[in-house]
């Protein structure tokens, strides 16, 4: 069982790795958001209910992905650009993945992923599991 203890503190160390991440979420692979959170004083733009399936159509999609992961390599992230914000998913393992938000105005998003917060993620990978 995954610690929900842990998975707060996670989240806010994730969003303060950078001003520009606005929002996180972790998943577990059906999609359901397990925990959320948001920079102090955002208004998100989506409510509850519609990051719930957000989350839960993206890694449908990210399970399509997978599919060609024999020709092409695992996804080390996927990423959308819309015109108000920035989004990322990045599988932490098989069974949980984070969602991120960061300010459309950051176009250093691959920098911030890849040396920010998928280091973070890699830290502490041992406590996504799943027991059973």
């Amino acid at each position: 069982m995954i610690d929900y203890e842990f998975l707060y503190e996670f989240s806010k160390e994730l969003l303060d790795l950078h001003k520009h991440i606005l929002w996180i979420a972790i998943t577990n692979k059906f999609g359901v958001i397990i925990n959320a959170e948001h920079k102090k004083g955002l208004k998100p733009l989506l409510t509850e209910e519609e990051n719930e399936e957000y989350a839960s159509s993206t890694i449908t999609r990210h399970t399509t992905r997978t599919k060609f992961e024999s020709k092409m390599g695992k996804v080390i992230y996927a990423f959308g650009r819309y015109q108000k914000l920035n989004r990322a998913t990045i599988p932490i393992n098989d069974n949980y993945f984070l969602l991120l938000a960061l300010d459309v105005e950051e176009k250093n998003f691959d920098q911030i992923i890849t040396e920010k917060v998928i280091p973070l993620l890699e830290k502490h990978k041992d406590k996504f599991i799943v027991e059973g």
